[in-house]
C-alpha cells in the first residue's frame, strides 16, 4: 500500500458495468512527510474519501481485493483514509 492525497474527482457518465454506483478519484502519491510523489492517478474508492483528505491506496492485482465479492475491472483503490502518521 501507498499514501496518498485526494486531489479530485472523476464523473463518467457511461461506463463499464462493474464501474455503475463506484467514485473514481484523482490522487496524488505522497511520501510520509506529505511532500508529491509521483504523478496524479485515478483510483476507484472503496471506503468514502473525499477531497483532501490522506488515504492509502494499492495498484495493480490487489485493488480488485477491495470490492470482493464483487468483481470490478481496476487497476488502483483507495482502500483507508489516513487519520494520523507518527514516525
Amino acid at each position: 500500500m501507498r499514501l496518498g492525497r485526494v486531489v479530485g474527482r472523476v464523473w463518467a457518465t457511461v461506463k463499464s458495468r462493474d464501474l455503475e454506483g463506484r467514485k473514481l478519484l484523482v490522487i496524488q502519491p505522497i511520501t510520509v512527510e506529505g511532500q508529491d510523489a509521483g504523478r496524479p492517478l485515478i483510483a476507484a474508492d472503496a471506503v468514502g474519501a473525499g477531497a483532501g483528505e490522506r488515504i492509502y491506496w494499492s495498484r495493480g492485482g490487489e485493488a480488485v481485493y477491495a470490492f470482493l465479492p464483487d468483481k470490478v475491472g481496476v487497476d488502483a483503490a483507495v482502500v483507508g483514509i489516513v487519520d494520523s502518521i507518527d514516525k
